[in-house]
């Protein structure tokens, strides 16, 4: 699913309720390396790196300073953060291993699960999934979040090569372009939200999307978690237990499905609401759906299939 602001609903439930899970990981980490074993010890020999030409490589926190930024000094390093929830990362992945195949070992992909390498993770400041992080000379030079045509990530590429050179190591001292600056406003609710201050980061996030409503991620991460705390807040049985006369409990059912990334079912039941209602009832529900749409990518076939059924309910 291809959520509107780059992370599917999954993904906003990972971040609201596996924050325990993350710490408990980087703590059996920290434990596992107080207590190597034979044959993870400090005397073993580190993994072996990826073979030279290889194009796609899966990075993970041990190889990421050999693989990533010593890597970078010779070759553009693209890297990938993904997880097996995002599907959204599902998407993009395939078409950045594609692309990467085809340079012709002008760039490689660097791809790293941020479940298994929630370092590397807290290293890049990741707020959303996917995040792809062009690297050079050992430093990131420019990022892009969501997912992208295989026509706008290849313009992404040639216009980091125009800017860097194609021959990395001959690039003029300088000629990386800097890093974006990021917003404090934006820095401040993202830690809030790392810290589960869930009510305080949205009220960052809306401050921002108030102020300037043209900043896209600041609208997004606003009205997705605003979605995620209103679908927590409903008890997961009123999905078996709602009435079909019952407008809020119906609404209530439909972000629980949602919420369990179930869009097809949460649509449908919305839909079924408009179809048996009229006046007031018939224009709260539809305005429910359409703002649960702006949740995704407008070109998910499941978002067009229920714009379809909304239309022919309500003509």
């Amino acid at each position: 699913m291809a959520m509107t602001g780059a992370v599917d609903l999954g993904g906003i439930k990972e971040r609201a309720e596996a924050q325990r899970a993350h710490a408990q990981r980087a703590q059996a980490t920290q434990r596992a390396q107080a207590q190597p074993d034979e044959a993870s010890g400090p005397g073993a020999p580190p993994p072996p790196p990826a073979p030279a030409g290889a194009s796609v490589i899966d990075v993970t926190e041990e190889t990421f300073e050999a693989e990533v930024l010593n890597r970078s000094m010779q070759q553009l390093v693209v890297v990938d953060l993904w997880a097996e929830w995002c599907g959204p990362c599902k998407q993009l992945s395939p078409v950045l291993e594609r692309l990467a195949a085809e340079s012709g070992g002008r760039w490689v992909l660097a791809k790293v699960d941020v479940d298994a390498n929630p370092r590397i993770s807290q290293a890049f400041r990741v707020q959303s999934i996917p995040m792809v992080v062009a690297i050079v000379q050992g430093q990131p030079v420019t990022a892009f979040n969501g997912v992208r045509s295989e026509a706008e990530i290849t313009a992404w590429i040639d216009e980091i090569f125009a800017q860097v050179g194609d021959a990395l190591p001959d690039a003029p001292a300088g000629a990386a372009p800097e890093t974006e600056q990021t917003d404090p406003r934006m820095l401040a609710a993202e830690e809030k939200l790392n810290d589960g201050d869930f009510d305080g980061a949205l009220a960052a996030y809306r401050a921002v999307a108030e102020a300037e409503p043209e900043n896209v991620e600041a609208v997004s991460a606003a009205r997705n978690l605003e979605f995620i705390l209103r679908a927590q807040a409903h008890d997961p049985n009123i999905v078996e237990t709602a009435s079909p006369r019952d407008i809020d409990a119906q609404l209530a059912a439909a972000d629980v499905l949602l919420l369990s990334q179930q869009p097809e079912a949460a649509f449908d039941r919305i839909i079924d609401v408009v179809r048996v209602t009229n006046g007031e009832e018939r224009t709260r529900a539809r305005t429910r759906l359409l703002e649960l749409f702006e949740l995704f990518d407008p070109a998910e076939p499941f978002v067009v299939s229920a714009r379809r059924k909304l239309a022919s309910a309500l003509y």
